[in-house]
């Protein structure tokens, strides 16, 4: 289960200015969420511990910080805790105890930072290797994994095609999105695409 954010400032687990606008809150979630990730390591990794708690951290934290009424209540409590007086630590709510809270969180941008980071509908049709390539590479290499996909407003696609950037669009036939189905990959396959992932929203940042 999930506990409270006991740690004072958010903006610190996530490496942001306390100033720090609403897309670079986004962008550091991002960037900290994939560093953190515990799918980068094997289960059996020893660090696994310590990456899944940091992970919860980082959810916790821009899940305060990403809406407006909890960063405000969020930074009155801060300016509070400066006083003498100061009163026990901001709680973001039940709402991340749940178990599958910093998952479901990370999940509803992984097809975004995709879409961001991935190929153009040129590159795909005509078999670029980029990380979208990468990923429906190991997807269509399990066996019966892609099929029932089918890439809306793609021209020409059938159901099983695994092209295109329209990652939205892409659904199997019982419905489940591309991070479910990433999470269905060998733990090796997650940590590699986790880690290209990763180095490319990092190059994103700095350039």
């Amino acid at each position: 289960m999930y506990s409270s954010l006991t740690h004072p400032f958010a903006d610190k687990i996530l490496e942001i200015d306390p100033a720090a606008t609403e897309h670079q809150i986004r962008i550091a979630y991002k960037r900290a969420a994939l560093k953190s990730h515990p799918d980068r390591v094997p289960t059996t990794s020893p660090e696994r511990p310590a990456r899944e708690e940091t992970f919860k951290k980082v959810n916790e934290a821009y899940y305060v910080l990403s809406d407006p009424v909890r960063r405000r209540e969020y930074d009155n409590e801060r300016r509070q805790r400066k006083r003498p007086s100061s009163p026990h630590p901001f709680s973001p709510g039940p709402e991340t105890e749940s178990a599958s809270f910093a998952s479901d969180q990370f999940g509803s941008i992984f097809e975004e930072m995709l879409r961001e980071e991935g190929l153009s509908e040129e590159d795909a049709v005509h078999g670029g290797t980029g990380l979208m390539g990468s990923f429906w590479a190991i997807v269509g290499g399990l066996s019966g994994a892609a099929l029932g996909f089918i890439v809306a407003n793609f021209p020409g696609a059938l159901a099983g095609a695994v092209a295109g950037n329209r990652l939205g669009a892409v659904r199997d036939a019982r419905g489940k999105s591309v991070y479910e189905v990433f999470q269905t990959l060998p733990g090796e396959d997650k940590a590699r695409l986790l880690s290209e992932l990763a180095a490319r929203v990092l190059r994103s940042a700095v350039s």
